[in-house]
């Protein structure tokens, strides 16, 4: 191996110990409450009035907050690689986001819970290509979107897109993290029982 791929080597397996590292550290968090902007750092927002719910979504660099309130029920999902900080009054579930993973719930008398995260790691080129592809997507659909760079400087992105109805709520939720080509993927409902 001449000393330039092994240089390359280093760095790939560099990228790929960073993608592990940061992926596990990625979790969901369903709460069965509201939970408060000032614990994050919100750089955008959607809000919805529709019929008898409201809905409220928060982008952070790298994850978000959904909160769909029906009279004085609310459930909240959380992602996020943040460790310390964070509620743990009115946790429902929680788990890491490594994978893929389904998980289902009432979420007090009148509100259920439908929710999948989906996480992968891509090569440099084929997370440019998704990286370009998904920005056009939160564009064409008028996503709140957030644009940051990484600790590496890498392009990220991370936005919410959401479809009402009249009993429920549907929100996608898209994390692309640059060091080690990260992709976060959460499919989100929330259904008036």
């Amino acid at each position: 191996m001449t000393p330039r791929e092994h240089k390359t080597q280093g760095k790939a397996m560099n990228a790929s110990t960073k993608a592990a590292n940061l992926l596990q550290a990625y979790r969901l968090v369903l709460y069965r409450r509201a939970l408060h902007p000032e614990l994050f750092k919100v750089r955008n927002r959607i809000v919805i009035h529709h019929g008898d719910y409201e809905f409220e979504g928060w982008v952070m660099p790298g994850g978000h907050v959904l909160r769909f309130q029906l009279g004085e029920q609310c459930a909240s999902e959380l992602v996020t690689e943040q460790e310390t900080g964070l509620p743990e009054r009115g946790v429902v579930a929680a788990f890491p986001c490594a994978g893929e993973r389904d998980h289902e719930q009432e979420v007090g008398e009148r509100i259920k819970y439908v929710g999948t995260v989906q996480t992968e790691t891509l090569s440099e080129n084929l997370f440019n290509a998704t990286y370009t592809e998904l920005l056009e997507f939160a564009k064409e659909q008028d996503a709140a979107a957030v644009l940051w760079n990484d600790a590496e400087g890498g392009k990220c992105l991370s936005f919410v897109d959401v479809q009402r109805f009249r009993q429920e709520l549907h929100a996608q939720c898209y994390h692309l993290v640059a060091t080690g080509g990260l992709v976060i993927r959460t499919q989100t409902i929330f259904e008036i029982q």
